[in-house]
């Protein structure tokens, strides 16, 4: 783009037609009067004789400009002259999703890391325009990602994630959930989902408490539960219901990581409806170009009239 004043060209390679359309109507349209230049073609006296038959309507003599004004009207068009569009603004999403990952060594070595993280992967790809923030715990609680509405690049990070990431040991939801409902509030995001990603190992009263801060903050807690492939200490069904109390606390639904549809058809209902002024404007551009387009018809009909 070239900048001229407060004109901006959004195609200025465009302007190299102007001065050939220029040089090209110069030259032909000369010999464009008469009778296209049969007068200059034909034996004088042939011509006179056709004439005086009335087999040939004599020309007006007059330069016929219409064909090389239309043409460089269209060919400035296409340089596209473009003014700025103060008003241009932006809005962000204040509907956000948060997903707290448990990368304990329950989960990461109970079997089901594989399908854990492709259920992580689909709640971020229907998330739709909100915007997604990671959380990491095991022993402590990471922001592996601040709030994104770059989904993929988000997928990519969850599909390598493995027991390695989170080094301190232990797991401790509550730290998680914490981190959470801090994100949420740092980025003024005023009606969310968190989805917590667990066995059920570690959910306590202090993890009661942060899902139900949650809660009265506007947001849910829903989770996808880890079915470990081997049972411990605890079984299966103990650590369900701690989870389904800690989701009673914060709203949600609970889901397998095997059957995640319930989690996932939650994002898919959940509209943007709560907007708000970004913090950037939009960069727009009005073309005038068109309106030369339109401009141009006018010595292009002149084209079709019919003489006297």
């Amino acid at each position: 783009m070239i900048e001229i004043s407060d004109i901006m060209l959004l195609r200025p390679q465009w302007l190299l037609a102007v001065p050939l359309v220029a040089v090209l109507g110069y030259y032909f349209v000369p010999r464009m009067t008469a009778l296209a230049a049969w007068d200059r073609a034909i034996d004088p006296a042939l011509m006179t004789a056709l004439e005086q038959l009335g087999r040939v309507v004599p020309g007006s003599g007059r330069k016929n400009w219409f064909p090389a004004a239309t043409a460089l009207l269209i060919a400035i068009a296409l340089v596209g002259p473009a003014k700025e569009v103060q008003e241009g603004s932006s809005f962000r999403n204040l509907d956000g999703v948060v997903l707290v990952m448990d990368l304990s060594r329950s989960v990461a070595e109970g079997g089901r890391l594989e399908e854990t993280l492709t259920a992580a992967r689909l709640v971020v790809e229907q998330a739709g325009t909100r915007p997604v923030a990671l959380i990491l715990y095991a022993g402590d609680a990471y922001v592996a990602s601040a709030f994104t509405r770059d989904h993929r690049a988000l997928g990519t990070t969850i599909a390598v994630l493995d027991g390695e990431t989170v080094p301190d040991k232990g797991s401790r939801p509550a730290l998680g959930l914490g981190a959470a409902l801090r994100s949420l509030s740092d980025a003024d995001i005023i009606a969310g989902d968190v989805v917590l990603v667990t066995d059920g190992g570690g959910i306590d009263d202090r993890a009661y408490r942060e899902a139900a801060a949650i809660s009265a903050r506007g947001s849910r807690v829903s989770s996808l539960f880890v079915t470990p492939s081997a049972v411990g200490s605890e079984t299966p069904e103990e650590n369900l219901k701690l989870v389904e109390t800690l989701v009673r606390s914060g709203g949600g639904e609970v889901a397998s990581v095997l059957d995640p549809l319930a989690i996932t058809a939650l994002m898919e209902e959940t509209a943007a409806t709560e907007l708000a002024a970004g913090d950037f404007a939009t960069l727009a551009w009005r073309d005038y170009g068109r309106f030369l387009l339109l401009l141009a018809l006018l010595p292009a009909l002149a084209l079709f009239r019919r003489g006297g």
